[in-house]
């Protein structure tokens, strides 16, 4: 039955428009943004776990450039660590040497105390923006990344100690073997006092050295970590250039079709009018 009230043909082709241009507005808005997903209206799931992921990441950022600056600090102080280390070595070859009897041991303390005066230098330069890890053995503790193990959330943590340098500094200041009658139990005294405070300097800088490794080892995992938080992010929401590039197509030959279909039942109703003539 033919109605010129009623163009169920119009209608149908009106409501396929629709459709189609609705699929070729989401394919053109994907194309223009890059995304598949932009809101949770696109898809709840995903828009919510890739939020999170997102979030995650740029905790993981931030946590990251702290560390940098963590690290520059234990890198400033382990390289103090070392030069006095090298400068104790120093020491105790020089309180070695003046073991024998025939040593002028006045010229021996001047270089002595040349070596003293370095190692106090070294650990006054030792910091890095204000920050000093070379004057007590307190432990630091820093923020190293979070986890939601058991669906709770919470960070991560590692501990290192600062390292003492000035007070083997101070102990080393203590020992004068530079009078003319110093006796052989003083010197021999003198160097257990060093040789103690060379194994003191050689686990300052163990300590800051396994810190810094510690420390370079967690950025680099956070760097990775990162990567792999945003790719997986990106295989979510991020759209597929291809794909979308030739549902475009697909769209845009089905407007014609569709727009071309309307026209053609909207003028049905015309074809009446020859059952009057």
């Amino acid at each position: 039955m033919s109605s010129i009230l009623t163009n169920s043909a119009a209608m149908t082709a009106l409501q396929t428009l629709k459709q189609v241009n609705q699929g070729l507005q989401q394919t053109q808005d994907r194309i223009s943004t890059g995304l598949k997903i932009q809101s949770a209206k696109d898809n709840a799931s995903y828009f919510a776990i890739s939020q999170q992921m997102k979030g995650d990441s740029g905790m993981y950022k931030s946590i990251n450039e702290s560390l940098t600056m963590t690290k520059n600090s234990v890198s400033t102080a382990s390289l103090g660590a070392s030069t006095v280390n090298d400068l104790t070595q120093q020491f105790v070859q020089q309180v070695s040497f003046a073991q024998g009897s025939s040593v002028d041991h006045v010229k021996v303390q001047a270089t002595l105390d040349s070596l003293v005066s370095q190692i106090k230098t070294t650990i006054s330069q030792a910091t890095f923006n204000g920050n000093d890890l070379v004057n007590s053995n307190s432990a630091v503790t820093v923020v190293t990344g979070v986890s939601r193990a058991g669906g709770t959330f919470a960070t991560t943590t590692m501990t290192f100690n600062k390292v003492n340098l000035a007070s083997i500094a101070s102990t080393l200041g203590t020992i004068k073997i530079g009078s003319a009658n110093v006796t052989a139990s003083t010197l021999s005294a003198a160097l257990t006092t060093a040789q103690t405070q060379l194994t003191s300097a050689i686990n300052a800088a163990t300590t800051m050295g396994v810190a810094e490794t510690s420390l370079t080892t967690q950025q680099d995992f956070l760097s990775k970590l990162t990567n792999k938080l945003d790719a997986g992010v990106g295989s979510m929401v991020d759209a597929n250039m291809e794909q979308e590039a030739a549902k475009l197509q697909s769209y845009q030959v089905q407007q014609q079709l569709a727009t071309q279909s309307l026209s053609i039942a909207n003028k049905a109703p015309q074809n009446i009018l020859s059952l009057f003539r």
